[in-house]
């Protein structure tokens, strides 16, 4: 029988419902129960493929192929497991089904209406979700704040499912806990607010993630215990911490688990964390640096750096950088200051590895070049990624295959040399305007040549049968075939193909410490217990450096 935990957010958004929720997750497995992690995003958007990355952040692909928020990819990494299409909705994509569902006259002439059709369509899915999974727990995190009147269908959802069996189902408040600069002191009546909106809609939590940037006092804890109904005990200190992998085992302090096991009337097994304890030692610890410059250009908003625009890079970066028991230093490169100024490429010689990461568009990608024509020339260790790849192709055919002016036909249409461009699929539906949900996007295989840098990366160069991965992809263009034999000529090596369709999905070079590039985005696939092979060698080459 599934037992259902919904993770609620109370006074800001970005309090870290997230990670609390992958968190949690982490602890039930660790007692040896299956677990899995949903989230709801509550805008209309179908999925989160068309939002801009220095707005929401990075778009997250799971193996099935749909573009999500960038929670998922926090829920697969802590649970180490892949999470699915269906575990993952939006209001639009509910609104969605319930129209279609109307149009095929499922609701036999009555009234639809946001309640209940709106929320029973969402308890459905959540249902669905445990007949496909056989989940013991489902953690279901409502995006937003408790207050906002975007997530009042998904609430009253969650109160629906507490109204029919209360005993399946708990709710975890994540409120936020300001200590003002002036004050000086923790104030708890933000919580109290959220706690008190969340009665409102019929919802008592079970328990408050208190975040804040300090640990909780008893004093706090016992106000809030007191204006917010919920037993002292049950109140959970949540600081800040310099890594998110150090908050399952801050969870585990006050016993977070062993007490969402008791209220479902559980057997408490013995857990099992060594693994994450020694992860998280080692970061806490490590000494050694890697540097690791990005260059790209979805970074600023307004005064702000935003990071999350490439999440799951920076955290295989991290990944990687741990399983060598070394401190990852990464920098964010603005490529379009290489375009202004070609002189302070001399910068990249202070790099132990170089990543030219995903990206759409046609602004800063002429620095993004001269940064990988740089890496190639004077052996800095180089990976390329998606869009990465795509311009180490194009800077290739410019520099050493002599195809001047050579490009993406997405940059410039009218190109001589179009070395990258659309597939004829992807032609088609760009000329009716379908962009959504419309990419290569999911995994797909991928056949590594032998006696290659991948196929080391990969298997060690042990003798494999069949050598091939699956890996995932995000993207509407591919190096173009016509340029293959001319490029490889000159000594591209294409040692990764998509063995149905033929398309390059691997490129790398002789006689270079490290240059290789993927049309994939393995990024996706790493795991902070097992890092993705391509980082691992990138990263291990770059520590030699």
């Amino acid at each position: 029988m599934t037992r259902y935990i919904f993770i609620i957010g109370g006074v800001l958004s970005g309090v870290g419902k997230g990670t609390a929720t992958a968190s949690i997750g982490r602890i039930l497995k660790s007692y040896g129960y299956k677990t899995t992690a949903i989230k709801i995003d509550p805008y209309i958007n179908v999925d989160a493929g068309t939002m801009n990355p220095t707005e929401h952040g990075e778009v997250f692909v799971t193996e099935d192929g749909d573009e999500t928020d960038q929670d998922i990819g926090i829920y697969e990494r802590f649970l180490d497991e892949n999470i699915y299409s269906d575990n993952y909705m939006t209001t639009g994509r509910v609104y969605q089904a319930v129209i279609n569902r109307e149009r095929r006259l499922e609701y036999k002439g009555k009234c639809v209406e946001a309640i209940p059709h709106i929320s029973e369509e969402v308890i459905r899915r959540i249902k669905r979700v445990s007949q496909k999974t056989k989940a013991d727990f489902i953690l279901v995190e409502i995006g937003g704040t408790v207050g906002e009147y975007q997530n009042v269908l998904y609430l009253e959802a969650a109160r629906m499912m507490h109204l029919e069996n209360p005993k399946n189902v708990l709710f975890i408040l994540v409120s936020y806990l300001p200590i003002p600069e002036k004050l000086g002191e923790m104030k708890t009546k933000p919580t109290q607010q959220a706690s008190r909106l969340l009665n409102e809609v019929g919802i008592q939590p079970d328990f408050i993630l208190c975040r804040a940037k300090t640990p909780l006092d008893q004093i706090r804890k016992r106000k809030i215990s007191v204006f917010c109904n919920v037993k002292e005990e049950d109140v959970i200190s949540a600081p800040d911490v310099d890594s998110i992998y150090e908050i399952p085992l801050n969870f585990e302090k006050e016993g977070l688990g062993k007490k969402i096991l008791k209220k479902f009337n559980l057997r408490i097994k013995k857990k099992n964390l060594k693994d994450w304890g020694r992860l998280v030692k080692t970061i806490k610890t490590v000494k050694k640096e890697v540097k690791i410059g990005i260059v790209g250009k979805y970074f600023m908003t307004g005064e702000f750096t935003l990071t999350d625009s490439y999440l799951s890079v920076i955290e295989a970066i991290k990944h990687a950088s741990w399983f060598f028991e070394r401190k990852p230093i990464i920098s964010w490169i603005e490529s379009e200051k290489y375009e202004k100024d070609p002189k302070s490429l001399k910068e990249l010689k202070n790099f132990n590895g170089l990543i030219v990461p995903g990206g759409f568009g046609s602004r800063g990608t002429e620095g993004k070049i001269r940064a990988i024509s740089y890496a190639r020339r004077n052996k800095i260790p180089f990976l390329g990624l998606c869009f990465g790849l795509q311009l180490a192709v194009v800077e290739f055919a410019r520099n050493v295959a002599n195809l001047k002016g050579a490009h993406s036909t997405e940059i410039n249409p009218k190109t001589k040399y179009p070395v990258v461009d659309l597939m004829p699929e992807q032609l088609k539906k760009i000329q009716k305007a379908h962009y959504g949900g419309s990419m290569r996007l999911g995994a797909y295989p991928c056949l590594i040549k032998e006696k290659t840098l991948a196929y080391r990366a990969y298997f060690n160069n042990k003798k494999v049968k069949e050598p091939i991965v699956f890996e995932r992809h995000r993207h509407r263009y591919e190096v173009n075939n016509q340029f293959k034999e001319i490029l490889e000529k000159k000594g591209l090596v294409f040692s990764g193909i998509n063995p149905e369709s033929n398309l390059i999905e691997i490129i790398e070079l002789k006689n270079h410490p490290f240059f290789l590039a993927t049309q994939f985005h393995p990024e996706f696939k790493s795991r902070p217990l097992s890092p993705h092979p391509l980082f691992k060698e990138f990263i291990k080459i770059a520590i030699k450096r």
